[in-house]
């Protein structure tokens, strides 16, 4: 700013200096033309009156180098020329001061030289004879002039131009040192020029107007920061260079960041091919979605465009953390496999049965034989479809009647019934302690029964099944011990799931549907519980249901 103000008053200073100059050489031209004039008309006069007396021995006595003097007729004709020989001279009567003194008495006229550089006044009387006398001289033009103090004029500007520049340049300094001091976050307070106040007063309103925006944005700011903080899914906004413009806790957490990341190149966090093929083909479709593991989660990252009027301003990559969906959809992937063996390995048993029978290959004495079969394998196909019903009334959450079960009944009532089976391998039963819970009897009675019936199983000849009751203040404590053949420690995890077997010839034997443990878990959840296993290979296993009061 200070540049231009010095520009413009230096530019100005000068351009008014030269002005004058151009104005006064005028001035002074003009004003010494008059003068030059008069005093020509003058030694007119004085020569015409000399003329008319003395006539050509009056003009040829004079000498003067400054003045010319010529003599013409009433015809135009040269009598005398004071320069000039008047053989060689032409007839002026077509010259402009000699027809207007032949017509009012006296004639003047100004004329340039070919080279612009001279000009020739000329003034003319008429006598009494009828002639006309005539004087002229030459004049220097204003360019001749100016050229003849060429080197004053020199002096003169530059002195001017130094004056002009450091006028200008304190001048420039002045008027903007008020400027250069503004307080612009506070402008009204300002004491400076009053023709600023309109821009104060519009800057005022504008801070009033800023502050107002910034205070909506950050209030924006922050309650989207409060959202996004408290979603469980992973978010993460990205520009179109894939720079990350922000990022919450659960996408920091999903992708094991440490620190803030906020402005870094996405893919240096994430070096997948498979994520950066799917933000390609997100920009270029506008959609894509990916499956991604995380340690022993798995993801499913949804990856949208953004763009404003054709113009892609960068993508949303947003995670959900699918691993139950995942898991459940492997279980009923592993269950529909699962249940079509198991169904199909009784009813093939059932088929060959009836088929020898049809085909009569069966002998008589064999038909016992083929109806325990039949019998066996019918009842052990109705076990596996009820254990698949109540799966399915479990996980469907199916409403059904609770009320106080005591826990200590329903396994007095277990032990009654599997009493014939523990007998045949010398097993004791125990009952310690007693207490009840808030539950549906039918299920309570299935989970124990379930953890009874597998202790008989696979416990030891002549071993022992305990079931221990606590009731504490908020809960209730059910285990069931035996001495059995244990599980190994790298099946334990695996235990509740639908049909698996840590001994699958022993399963076979026994007739398990591979169900009963997994309806253990399902009738626990149900309830709001919660199950434990302990288990020692060789030494027997220990299952605790904790159901809250």
């Amino acid at each position: 700013m200070t540049g231009k103000i010095f520009r413009s008053i230096f530019i100005a200073s000068v351009s008014v200096l030269l002005v004058t100059l151009l104005i006064i050489t005028g001035c002074l031209s003009s004003y010494f033309n008059i003068i030059q004039q008069r005093e020509l008309r003058d030694e007119l006069e004085i020569a015409a009156k000399a003329t008319e007396q003395l006539g050509l021995s009056y003009l040829n006595e004079l000498k003067s180098k400054r003045y010319r003097l010529t003599w013409i007729d009433s015809e135009g004709k040269i009598i005398y020329d004071s320069d000039a020989d008047i053989s060689q001279m032409e007839n002026h009567m077509d010259r402009e001061e000699v027809r207007e003194a032949l017509l009012g008495g006296f004639g003047s006229s100004s004329r340039y030289s070919s080279t612009l550089t001279e000009k020739t006044l000329y003034e003319a009387v008429a006598l009494k004879d009828g002639s006309v006398l005539r004087i002229s001289i030459g004049q220097a033009t204003s360019l001749v002039l100016v050229f003849g103090m060429i080197q004053p004029i020199i002096v003169i500007f530059f002195l001017a131009a130094v004056l002009s520049f450091i006028l200008a340049t304190r001048m420039a300094k002045n008027v903007v040192e008020p400027f250069n001091h503004l307080d612009l976050e506070h402008p009204m307070e300002n004491d400076t020029y009053e023709e600023l106040s309109p821009l104060l007063h519009r800057i005022y309103t504008l801070h009033k107007q800023i502050d107002s925006q910034i205070r909506e944005l950050q209030w924006k700011k922050d309650e989207f920061e409060q959202i996004i903080s408290q979603m469980q899914e992973g978010l993460i906004l990205l520009d179109d260079k894939d720079t990350i413009l922000s990022i919450n806790a659960a996408a920091k957490k999903i992708f094991d960041i440490k620190s803030c990341y906020m402005g870094a190149d996405f893919l240096t966090i994430d070096h997948s091919t498979e994520l950066s093929d799917a933000l390609k083909n997100a920009k270029a479709s506008g959609h894509c979605e990916i499956r991604i593991n995380r340690g022993k989660k798995e993801y499913q990252i949804n990856i949208s465009r953004t763009e404003s009027k054709d113009h892609i301003l960068g993508s949303v990559l947003l995670a959900f953390d699918i691993t139950d969906q995942a898991d459940s959809e492997r279980m009923r992937q592993e269950f529909t496999a699962n249940v079509s063996h198991e169904l199909k390995t009784p009813l093939q048993s059932i088929m060959g049965s009836a088929e020898l029978i049809e085909n009569g290959l069966m002998k008589p004495e064999d038909a016992p034989k083929f109806a325990r079969s039949i019998r066996r394998e019918s009842s052990r196909l109705v076990d596996l479809i009820d254990d698949i019903i109540r799966l399915s009334q479990l996980d469907e959450g199916a409403s059904m009647p609770f009320e106080q079960v005591e826990l200590s009944d329903v396994a007095q009532e277990v032990f009654l019934i599997l009493q014939d089976s523990a007998e045949l391998k010398g097993i004791s039963f125990s009952l310690v302690g007693g207490g009840a819970v808030w539950g549906v009897k039918r299920l309570i009675f299935e989970m124990l029964f379930n953890l009874c019936d597998n202790a008989v199983k696979y416990n030891k000849d002549n071993g022992s099944v305990n079931v221990s009751i606590q009731q504490e203040k908020d809960k209730t404590i059910l285990s069931v011990s035996d001495t059995g053949i244990g599980i190994p420690e790298d099946m334990q995890s695996r235990v509740f799931e639908r049909f698996f077997r840590v001994d699958k010839s022993h399963s076979k034997q026994s007739g398990g549907t591979g169900l009963g443990l997994s309806i253990v878990k399902h009738v626990v959840k149900y309830h709001n519980g919660s199950i434990q296993l302990e288990s020692t290979e060789g030494k027997g296993t220990t299952i605790t249901a904790v159901f809250p009061l």
